[in-house]
C-alpha cells in the first residue's frame, strides 16, 4: 500500500513575504520537486488499486463459482468496481500533479530568464540597493 503522508517538510515552499530572486527560485524548485514526487506516489497508488481491483474481481468469480450467498458475491463485485473507479480518479489526480509540476518547472525557467541577470547585477555590486518602493515617492 502506498504511503501518502508527506515526506520531510510538510510544506514544500513556505508562504512567506520573501520575494527575493533566490528565495522565489528555491520555492519554485521545492514545489516542482514535491509535485514530481506526488506524481510518482499517485501513479504507484493507481497501479496498486488497479491490481487490487483485478484481484477482487477474481475473488468475486471464485465466490460465485463456490455458490456462496449471492449477496457476498455482489458486495465483492462492488468493491472491485469501487477500486477500479478510484484507480481511474487517482490517474486523473496524477496527471494534474504532473501538469502542475511541468508548469512549475517552466515558471522557474521563465523567472530565471527574466530576473536572473538582474539578480546577478544586484548581487555583485558593492553599493547597497535602495529598498523596494524608494523611487515611488
Amino acid at each position: 500500500m502506498s504511503d501518502l503522508a508527506p515526506h520531510g517538510n510538510a510544506a514544500p515552499a513556505v508562504a512567506d513575504g520573501d520575494n527575493r530572486y533566490k528565495a522565489v527560485q528555491a520555492k519554485l524548485k521545492g514545489l516542482g520537486k514535491a509535485m514530481d514526487d506526488a506524481t510518482l506516489e499517485l501513479e504507484g497508488l493507481r497501479r496498486s488499486m488497479q491490481a487490487n481491483a483485478k484481484h477482487t474481481e477474481g475473488v468475486a468469480m471464485d465466490t460465485e463459482n463456490a455458490e456462496v450467498d449471492p449477496r457476498f458475491v455482489d458486495l465483492t463485485t462492488n468493491v472491485a468496481t469501487a477500486l477500479d473507479g478510484a484507480a481511474r480518479e487517482a490517474r486523473k489526480l496524477s496527471d494534474a500533479a504532473q501538469e502542475t509540476a511541468d508548469l512549475t518547472h517552466q515558471t522557474r525557467h521563465i523567472h530565471a530568464h527574466y530576473y536572473g541577470p538582474l539578480d546577478e547585477v544586484r548581487s555583485n555590486r558593492r553599493e547597497q540597493t535602495p529598498k523596494p518602493g524608494f523611487f515611488d515617492r
